[in-house]
């Protein structure tokens, strides 16, 4: 859930940084507002990593995962 968390805060930051409106970012990522709000809460784990992948997307960004080993 921590991960969905700081994805989730990346992305509402985003929207905020270039102005993009919930309206607007729905519409970008081809589904209703209502789905985006369900989409993006934070507190809700069942999300895919292609839904924040899009949502990444239609803000200009783009989302990587990596594993970094552990020392030991």
């Amino acid at each position: 859930m921590a991960w969905k968390r700081v994805l989730s805060w990346e992305v509402s930051e985003a929207m905020k940084k270039e102005g993009i409106s919930k309206s607007e970012m729905a519409k970008r990522m081809n589904t209703s507002r209502s789905q985006l709000e369900r989409r993006l809460d934070p507190d809700n784990p069942n999300v895919l990593l292609e839904t924040v992948q899009k949502a990444a997307a239609a803000v200009g960004k783009r989302m990587t995962i990596s594993l970094a080993d552990v020392l030991s």
